[in-house]
């Protein structure tokens, strides 16, 4: 949210709960569909990032919902060391996991925002 309001950009919440859109901005007169995705993982020296989703806030069903291009229209990634990207979805590659420190989506990471602590909750 902090990003998109530094863009100018008009930031709304959805209300109720929505599995595929986190945020909805205004952004140069266009409504944009976000999806958010926070990780921890590094994994041979590359951030790792889970894009689909596995059950929420709920008890896992075991059934994955994939990301889907089709679903949002910007995937915004904040990794725990604080590097973010805003990735459009038409080019991203993956619907379970992708690797954003690397040459493909090199082109959309943005300035960093704050590192966030990696805890473990009861």
């Amino acid at each position: 949210m902090e990003w998109f309001g530094r863009q100018g950009a008009t930031v709304f919440v959805p209300v109720t709960h929505s599995p595929d859109v986190d945020l909805i901005v205004i952004r140069d007169g266009r409504l944009e569909r976000v999806q958010v995705k926070t990780s921890s993982q590094f994994v041979d020296g590359k951030h790792v990032v889970t894009v689909c989703t596995r059950g929420g806030n709920q008890s896992w069903s075991r059934i994955t919902n994939r990301f889907d291009r089709s679903r949002c229209d910007l995937l915004f990634v904040l990794v725990a060391n604080g590097r973010r990207w805003c990735i459009p979805s038409d080019r991203v590659e993956g619907s379970t996991a992708i690797v954003v420190s690397c040459a493909k989506y090199a082109r959309y990471e943005i300035e960093p925002g704050l590192p966030f602590e990696v805890t473990c909750g009861v």
